[in-house]
Formats: C-alpha cells, structure tokens, sequence
C-alpha cells in the first residue's frame, strides 16, 4: 500500500461525499462506466461498470467473459462519526453559534478546543435545474469551547456531555450573524434549496512513532478500508467471478437508510446483474464470497485488560479476522480458512479478534 496515497485520500475525504467523489474518479479514470439505476442496463461481457445512490453509496462490478462462477464482493463504508449542521443552523444572541446534531457514535472529547471547518454536499437551484454540488468551507471557522478547569473542577473526573449545551460550535461574535449563510451559498455558487453538511477536524493524516510506524487521521474508520477495497479492486485482475466493490453509507446510525447496506443497493443490484446477463441468480449467490472490511480493535498500550487474553490483535501485526458467538461479526470456520489461504498466498499475515467474554461487540 502506498501510504502517501492514502494520506492524500484521507486529506481529501472531508466527508463522505468528498470520500465517494474520490472514488468515483479513481473509477472513471480506470474505465468503468456509470450506470443510472433509473434507466435500463445493456451489460456485456467484459464491460466494467458502477452505480452510485445519494452521491454517497457505491458499487462497482466487472463483468467476467463466459458463466461465473458467482460473486467475489468486498464492501466498507464511507461515513464517519461526525457533527451534523441542522438547516436552521445559526443561535444568536452574545455569540453566534451553530446548530449541530450528533451523526454515529463518537468520543466527544477530541472535538473540542480545535479548530473545525465545515464540508459535504448542497442542492442549488439553477436555471438548469437542481444540482448537486460539492462544498469545502476550508478554513478555520468554528470550535466547540470547553469549559475552563478553574469553573469545572471536576473536568478530569469524567463528563456527561449535554449535547444541546456542551457541543454547539461557536462561530463568532453577534456581528457575525448571518455570515455562514452567505458563504455557504458563495461556495455553492447558487442559492441552496437542501443541504448535507459536517463539521470536520482541521487536522491531516500523520505518519509518527519512533519509526514511523502509525498513523492517524480523522475518519480512518473506515476509510482506511475503503481505500484497501477499493485499490484491491481497481488493481484486480478479471477472473472467472463477478467482481464487486460495495461502499455503503449509514453503517455509523445501523446501515438503515436507502443506500446502506441493510437496504436493497446489494441485492437489488446482483438480482439485477444476474437478470440483466441471464445468470442463475441462486446458483451465482451459492458460489459467492464476501469480505466485511471494517477497523478491528488492537491491543491498547495501556490498557491491555480490556482485551481478549489470547485474541488481542497488535497495531502493524496483520490483516484482522473478527470473531462472534452471536454474530455480531459473521466469520465462521469456513469463511476463515478461505480467508486465511488467500493471505498466505499473498505473503499477508493474519490476526484474530474477539471481545473479551463479558464484553458485547
């Protein structure tokens, strides 16, 4: 893997929809075609393709020449914790401040006292029509302000974060009210008729250790997956399955909505391939293999109790296969074994995860 690279694409990715448009690009560079969902498909043998549902989701597939075998998919996901901008975004009065919601879980903490930007997608209403259009504000323009230790004594001891109170990023003073709108729309070239707006850290991806040996950027989960899957596919040569590059949206709030991995974009879409090339689709799903790719948790340096005894994976030490009794991750013997030979034949080490017994996953 090239860690510059990756670095760029985590710089680049200020959200998901900056993550997706990257990738989009890499496809397109790459010669896969797009397909609406809205208009009929003529797939060919040896064709490459790829969808996208809410300028976040993608899928990507190559057609094989000849009957497949099935489907070889890997999937990961684009979204990440983060605050949400509300539509009606600005409080006023002493300062002006603005009006987020909580996306996914988070530690609240790493938030604060650091300068924050704000980037994601609008819709703008053209002469044309409505379009959507990507926006990177780019600039320090926010921060959430803690509370000082000499009124808080008890900041050290743990903190019940009151997300109406504690977390509303200040913008500036009252003279600033009405400002944020203007340059929303000054980025969007066009007045803005619908939004999707996130805070993000002002921060880049760090290559640091004695060694170098780690790295850290916000929303590495799991964007350090989709960079993986993503390279991994693009570099792939055609076999006798078809390919698929799956990247969700909506896995941080239960995968739910229209264009997560709950909803009907995967199995909508192979029932459609299947279909569309005249494969048995029963047949094509019995000879196919899957491939979650999410972040595992290491071993923490200073807190090695919270771990499994004997399935703490170690930073750097491999790729992870996660285990579950209930299933909260599905690898099975099978899937483990199939896993476990394609990383020896690729020189891969391999790792195991599970939780520690009274710890749920």
């Amino acid at each position: 893997m090239n860690i510059q690279s990756l670095c760029d694409f985590l710089n680049e990715s200020k959200s998901l929809y900056h993550a997706s448009a990257a990738l989009v690009r890499w496809l397109e560079e790459a010669g896969f075609a797009f397909l609406d969902e809205a208009d009929p498909w003529d797939l060919k043998q040896g064709g490459k393709y790829y969808i996208r549902r809410g300028r976040s989701s993608v899928l990507a597939f190559r057609i094989p020449e000849g009957q497949p075998a099935g489907y070889l998919l890997s999937a990961s996901h684009c979204d990440r914790p983060a605050f949400k901008v509300k539509e009606n975004f600005e409080l006023t009065g002493s300062y002006t401040r603005l009006a987020v919601e909580k996306y996914g879980g988070m530690i609240i903490h790493p938030w604060l006292d650091r300068p924050l930007s704000i980037a994601g997608r609008v819709l703008v209403d053209t002469p044309e029509g409505i379009q959507t259009r990507l926006i990177d504000l780019d600039r320090d323009i926010a921060l959430i302000p803690n509370v000082a230790i000499h009124i808080d004594r008890q900041v050290n001891e743990g903190h019940n974060w009151n997300l109406a109170v504690d977390t509303l990023p200040l913008l500036g003073g009252p003279e600033a009210a009405g400002k944020l709108g203007a340059l929303l729309e000054e980025a969007a070239s066009g007045p803005i008729l619908g939004q999707d707006l996130y805070l993000y850290l002002r921060e880049d991806a760090r290559i640091w250790g004695l060694n170098n040996e780690y790295i850290s950027a916000p929303g590495l989960d799991d964007l350090y997956c989709v960079y993986g899957c993503a390279q991994g596919f693009l570099q792939a040569r055609p076999n006798s399955s078809v390919q698929v590059l799956c990247v969700f949206d909506g896995e941080e709030v239960g995968s739910n909505s229209p264009q997560g991995a709950d909803g009907d974009l995967l199995s909508g879409t192979l029932e459609r391939i299947s279909r569309c090339m005249g494969y048995d689709h029963n047949r094509m799903l019995a000879g196919s293999f899957m491939v979650s790719a999410d972040n595992a948790h290491a071993l923490h340096p200073n807190h090695p109790e919270l771990a499994d005894p004997t399935n703490a994976p170690r930073i750097n030490g491999g790729v992870v296969l996660k285990f579950n009794a209930n299933q909260r991750y599905t690898t099975d013997g099978l899937s483990a074994a199939v896993f476990r030979k394609i990383c020896q034949t690729a020189n891969v080490p391999v790792q195991v995860y599970y939780n520690r017994a009274d710890m749920k996953g």
